[in-house]
């Protein structure tokens, strides 16, 4: 496979993944889910507590300051989907490298 198809590929799944984030997450279940579902079920959720990062800018699934909920709840998708991409991004860039250089000594260790 070419380095242009990959691009192709990785810039077509980002633009999916973006479009997706963007347009589905507002009609996500409003439900409860997960450790909130089994607490409302087990009778204990009156004893939860605010979170430590439940001020954050990107807290229950919105985006502080942005005024439309469906417009918040799209933009979080889209900026966890960056946030993902980057740190994938980021750990294939550290590996490339990590790889480059461990190739660099075991070819100037042979020399």
């Amino acid at each position: 496979m070419s380095r242009r198809s990959i691009g192709l590929f990785v810039v077509g799944g980002l633009a999916v993944a973006l479009l997706l984030a963007f347009v589905v997450s507002p009609w996500a279940s409003s439900e409860p889910d997960g450790l909130e579902r089994v607490a409302l079920d087990q009778g204990f959720a009156q004893n939860a507590t605010e979170h430590a990062t439940g001020g954050s800018p990107l807290a229950d699934y919105s985006v502080s300051g942005v005024g439309n909920a469906a417009l918040s709840t799209g933009l979080s998708g889209v900026i966890g989907v960056l946030l993902c991409f980057a740190l994938a991004g980021g750990l294939l860039v550290a590996i490339r490298w990590s790889r480059r250089r461990s190739a660099a000594r075991t070819s100037a260790a042979q020399d």
